[in-house]
C-alpha cells in the first residue's frame, strides 16, 4: 500500500507551540519500520489545483507572505516559505493518495485532514483544504464523478462543508463533538454532533449509522476518510472519551463499510493533541495498519 509522507518539509514553529508537529516524523518512522508500505513523497499541489477550492486573493497572500497578523493567528501558524511548501505538499499527498486509491483500492496520506480551511481563509492549523482540493482534482481528471468525504475528526469539518456547499457531487459527512471547535459550524450534508464525554459504544453506533446514511445518500465513486486521533479520551482538545481500542474499531468499521460498498478510499490522519505524543502516534499508526489490511482485497 502506498503511504505518502511530507514530514521532511518542516514547518518551523516557535518554542512551546501547541501543535504537535513531531507526530508526523514519528508516524512515518513507525510505518517505515513496519516494511508493509511503499513510502512515497507526493508532488506539491499546484495553483491550478488549489484554485478549484480557494480564492485567488487568499492564495496570493499565502504565497507572498502578506497574510495579516490576524489571519496568521486564525490559521495558528506563523507565515514562512516553509509553511507554504508544507501546506502544498500535505494537500498534494491527499491528491496522490486519491490517485493511488483509484488504482490500488486504498492509500494513505500520513498527514492531511486540513478540514477547517475555507474558500478565503485558513483556520485551526489548516491552510489549504486537502480533501476538497483532492476531490475536485479527481473530478477534473475525469476519474470520478461523485466523492464522499467521511470526517471522524473530533472537530467539525466546517471548511470542507463551506467550500462544497451547493455542490451535490461532493457529499460531506462529519461526526464530531457538538460543543467543540469550531463554535460557529458550517453545516455539512450530514452532521452528527456528539455530547461531551461520549464513550465507545455510543460513538461506534453513531459512526456506523452515519456512514451507512452517507453511503446511501452520496452514491459516490470515491471516498476520502479523515480518521482523526483527537476523539481519544486523553486528548487535550477532544472532550470525548473514546479509547484507543474504540478508535481502532471505528477505523475497521468505516473502512469495512466503504470498501464493502466498492469505493476506493484515500485515508488522511486529521488531528491529535494528546499530551503524550506517543499516544497520538499509536492511534495514527493503528489507522494505517488497519488500512493496510484492506490493500489488495476485492470489493
Amino acid at each position: 500500500m502506498k503511504a505518502f509522507y511530507t514530514d521532511h518539509f518542516v514547518l518551523p514553529l516557535p518554542p512551546g507551540h501547541r501543535f504537535p508537529m513531531v507526530k508526523y516524523s514519528r508516524l512515518r518512522q513507525r510505518v517505515q519500520a513496519s516494511r508493509r508500505a511503499q513510502m512515497c513523497v507526493p508532488p506539491a499541489a499546484t495553483d491550478t489545483q488549489i484554485l478549484r477550492c480557494h480564492d485567488a486573493a487568499y492564495l496570493h497572500k499565502v504565497k507572498s507572505g502578506t497574510l495579516s497578523a490576524a489571519e496568521q493567528r486564525r490559521i495558528g501558524f506563523p507565515w514562512s516559505p516553509e509553511m507554504v511548501e508544507r501546506s502544498r505538499r500535505s494537500t498534494g499527498a491527499t491528491i496522490a493518495a486519491c490517485l493511488a486509491a483509484i488504482t490500488d483500492g486504498i492509500a494513505v496520506n500520513l498527514a492531511g485532514g486540513t478540514h477547517h480551511a475555507c474558500t478565503d481563509h485558513g483556520e485551526g492549523f489548516c491552510v489549504f483544504n486537502d480533501a476538497a482540493v483532492a476531490a475536485r482534482d479527481m473530478q477534473a481528471r475525469g476519474l470520478v464523478q461523485r466523492v464522499l468525504v467521511v470526517d471522524c475528526d473530533v472537530h467539525q469539518g466546517n471548511g470542507t462543508a463551506q467550500i462544497t456547499a451547493g455542490d451535490h457531487s461532493i457529499f460531506t459527512f462529519s461526526i464530531h463533538g457538538e460543543k467543540n471547535f469550531p463554535h460557529r459550524k458550517f453545516g455539512s450534508d450530514l452532521d452528527i454532533g456528539l455530547p461531551d464525554g461520549t464513550g465507545d459504544a455510543e460513538y461506534l453506533a453513531m459512526v456506523e449509522e452515519g456512514v451507512q446514511r452517507a453511503l446511501f445518500l452520496a452514491d459516490a465513486d470515491l471516498a476520502i476518510y479523515q480518521s482523526g486521533a483527537d476523539p481519544f479520551g486523553g486528548d487535550r482538545l477532544g472532550k470525548l472519551n473514546i479509547s484507543k481500542a474504540g478508535l481502532a474499531a471505528r477505523d475497521r468499521l468505516v473502512l469495512n463499510l466503504l470498501r464493502g460498498a466498492g469505493l476506493p478510499v484515500a485515508v488522511t490522519m486529521g488531528g491529535g493533541y494528546a499530551p503524550n505524543i506517543a499516544d497520538i502516534v499509536d492511534i495514527h499508526f493503528e489507522t494505517v495498519c488497519i488500512a493496510m489490511g484492506y490493500y489488495g482485497t476485492d470489493v
